[in-house]
């Protein structure tokens, strides 16, 4: 029998939520309002706090803690700058100094004593003898230089080495300017010594050494200061690098800027220590010097004739003296101006005296080279006159009295910064210099040397590479 299927209830709905008065439900929306405030300030309190902490954190960690990576930097840098300094020391030029006989050296600082009576004969050991003070003494510096200690030569931008077959240049240490005046203003006459004899000497000795020979002699330095030093033999070793106080002496395929050095005389003047200044120099212009020269000198003459006479204008003919370097000094140390007019040659030693005094040097010498131009803008330092200007009755001085005091003493700081270049004596002077421009040498020298060993005839009238650019005292006046 069949069953009826009982009656499914419907679900039942949830008990209604008991109704909330008005007034109360608005309270109850204003409490919710607050609290999500309240939890949004306090979110914003937090991240500020962290990120202030986190600033803190950064701070002390940077300036009182550096990271591990940061020590390995500095390390890595360290190394670097050691490795940078043994590959700067390795690539400098290396010079070797011949071991010469001492008769070429020493040697002529005893005859130009004895010749001078102040020694009566040889003596045993002549490395004793001091060399004498003149203003081509910088053959001396130069030698001394490479006599020292390596550790010594601090500064230097070449290295010598004793072993001749590392070497890239080789220096030849003859006291040639000395040579030149041993008999001059000694006694007359029991003495007797050659320098022509000297240099012919030094030729057949440099002839016969195995490095001479391999390249011709270009990759050797003799120094040559006095423009007469060496002439005699100039023909036999004018592939060299010389060292010369100017080319006003030397034919252009014997000298030039291309290949050669132009080094400073060395000054006789004592060095200004002061600082610049302008109220205490009276003078308007100084010179004191030999007043009748030969060829280019001869502007000399005509300068005494139209200065001699103007007002706070110190003009004297004067010889190389003690008496006449200590009254120079004075007046040099006093003076706004010094006048360098050339002599026999374009150049002379009163432009290093008036550099180290701070007197702003005139310069009247238009065929003048000067040492170290690719570092120094003479410019700067002093003024230049065409002679055919400075001759013009006035014209001299009326542009001297146009110069103003402060301009003078921009003349007078740009000296005082260039100074050193000029001092033999100064650990960063004038040696290290000659030793930087004869360094910047070596290129053409190997370009000569290789080009030598392929040529296999070249006419005589043809111009040699190494004989460009020597001043000829001319205006380019078009191409």
């Amino acid at each position: 029998m069949n069953r009826k299927p009982k009656p499914i209830s419907p679900p039942m709905s949830p008990p209604p939520l008991p109704s909330i008065p008005n007034s109360q439900s608005h309270k109850t929306l204003t409490l919710i309002s607050l609290m999500a405030r309240k939890s949004s300030l306090l979110k914003q309190t937090l991240i500020v706090l962290a990120l202030f902490i986190l600033a803190v954190y950064a701070f002390v960690n940077t300036f009182f803690s550096p990271p591990v990576a940061a020590d390995a930097d500095t390390t890595f840098n360290k190394l670097s700058q050691q490795n940078s300094n043994i590959e700067f020391k390795s690539s400098k030029v290396k010079v070797y100094m011949y071991n010469l006989p001492t008769k070429f050296t020493y040697g002529i600082i005893e005859q130009h004593s004895m010749a001078r009576g102040g020694l009566v004969g040889p003596v045993a050991d002549v490395s004793m003898l001091k060399y004498p003070g003149h203003q081509h003494m910088g053959e001396w510096y130069v030698f001394s230089d490479l006599s020292r200690p390596e550790s010594e030569r601090v500064g230097s931008p070449v290295v010598k080495v004793t072993d001749p077959g590392e070497a890239d240049l080789f220096f030849v240490p003859v006291f040639s300017s000395l040579s030149l005046v041993v008999n001059v203003g000694g006694p007359a006459a029991a003495h007797r010594y050659s320098d022509e004899e000297m240099q012919e000497e030094l030729v057949e000795w440099l002839e016969q050494q195995e490095y001479w020979s391999r390249n011709s002699g270009r990759d050797h330095v003799i120094i040559a200061g006095d423009p007469n030093a060496m002439l005699r033999v100039m023909d036999r070793i004018k592939n060299a690098v010389l060292l010369v106080s100017d080319f006003g002496r030397l034919r252009v395929d014997q000298g030039s800027l291309v290949k050669d050095v132009v080094i400073p005389y060395s000054h006789r003047i004592n060095t200004y220590t002061g600082d610049p200044r302008v109220d205490n120099r009276n003078t308007l212009l100084f010179f004191m010097g030999n007043r009748y020269r030969k060829e280019g000198g001869k502007i000399r003459d005509l300068l005494f004739n139209i200065l001699e006479t103007e007002e706070d204008v110190v003009i004297k003919h004067g010889t190389q003296s003690r008496e006449s370097r200590r009254a120079a000094t004075q007046m040099m140390h006093t003076s706004k101006f010094c006048l360098n007019p050339a002599g026999d040659t374009p150049s002379a030693c009163r432009l290093f005296d008036a550099i180290v005094s701070l007197c702003v040097p005139v310069i009247v010498s238009d065929s003048i080279e000067l040492p170290f131009e690719d570092v120094i803008d003479y410019r700067k330092i002093a003024v230049f006159v065409e002679t055919s200007a400075a001759i013009k009755p006035g014209f001299l001085i009326s542009t001297l009295r146009a110069v103003t005091p402060d301009r003078i003493l921009e003349y007078q700081r740009e000296l005082k910064k260039v100074q050193r270049y000029f001092i033999y004596d100064y650990p960063n002077g004038a040696v290290n210099e000659i030793w930087r421009e004869v360094s910047q040498k070596l290129p053409l020298i190997k370009i000569m040397i290789n080009r030598d060993k392929r040529l296999v005839r070249r006419e005589s009238s043809e111009p040699v590479c190494s004989s460009l650019c020597t001043n000829q005292s001319g205006l380019i006046t078009s191409l």
